[in-house]
């Protein structure tokens, strides 16, 4: 007869497709949700300029539902430290938004200077566009309700899905596989080695072609966060209000100060 253990083994249920994947790939797990985010984003391109609001809702619930979905294969988040992350990406975003004017005026190129990245950087106020452009959700909304309308969700967006997103592949992942690429997963959060912390560094380049030099010492930053707190939450609210308060400064400048050059950061 077979034994209590063997009957109990054979009637647990066959795992499914979800929980297989999540088992035997670890780094697809943390990269996923970037991925789809990626991939949804390249939907604006193709949607005219008032449809943009549009785009970043899809793009934003796309990456969360993919983050929920892997929800149970995900490492513990840990503490958010909201007040002093908040502190930390104040610090951030100042020396983002200064630091790329600082930049340009020394000569510094402002896009990456590779063949992979040709041309120049353009920019120009969306209100313009909007103008120029008109569309569908303006002839419905009006020009100022539809340019808020994307202020809004860029913002929302920036602050929630790709904090979330970019922390799991950059900091869970990447700074840990940099190290062991075969076996990140076995390594605490935190781990840290030169290689891994100046090399995650430099390849943010090819994510911020056009804020190229800037990029890295946020990047020094974000990478010094996991360090010193090992927490997801920590890293990804340090993130979020990095992105809330660009944004909202670049707004600000733009649209209310008038300072065209703050839509480079737009």
């Amino acid at each position: 007869m077979p034994s209590e253990r063997t009957r109990s083994q054979s009637a647990a249920p066959a795992p499914t497709r979800l929980e297989r994947f999540g088992r035997q790939w670890p780094d697809a797990v943390l990269f996923t949700p970037m991925l789809v985010y990626l991939l949804l984003l390249a939907v604006r391109d193709y949607l005219p300029y008032d449809w943009r609001w549009v785009a970043a809702l899809l793009r934003g619930a796309g990456g969360l539902a993919a983050v929920w979905t892997l929800r149970r294969f995900l490492p513990p988040w840990g503490r958010a430290h909201a007040l002093t992350a908040a502190l930390v990406a104040a610090l951030v975003a100042a020396g983002w938004y200064y630091g790329q004017f600082f930049l340009n005026s020394i000569g510094v190129p402002h896009r990456i200077p590779l063949p992979l990245f040709p041309g120049k950087p353009a920019w120009q106020n969306p209100r313009e566009i909007l103008a120029d452009t008109g569309g569908f959700w303006v002839d419905a909304f009006g020009e100022n309700s539809v340019f808020w309308l994307d202020v809004a969700t860029r913002i929302l967006v920036a602050s929630t899905t790709v904090a979330i997103v970019e922390e799991l592949c950059w900091r869970v992942w990447l700074l840990r596989a940099f190290i062991d690429w075969g076996r990140f997963e076995k390594l605490p959060l935190g781990t840290f080695t030169w290689f891994s912390f100046l090399g995650t560094s430099l390849l943010s380049t090819i994510q911020h072609p056009d804020n190229w030099a800037v990029s890295i010492p946020c990047w020094f930053a974000f990478n010094a966060c996991m360090y010193w707190k090992r927490s997801v939450s920590f890293c990804v609210c340090v993130h979020g209000f990095t992105n809330l308060f660009l944004y909202l400064w670049v707004v600000y400048q733009g649209d209310v100060c008038g300072d065209a050059r703050a839509w480079m950061h737009w």
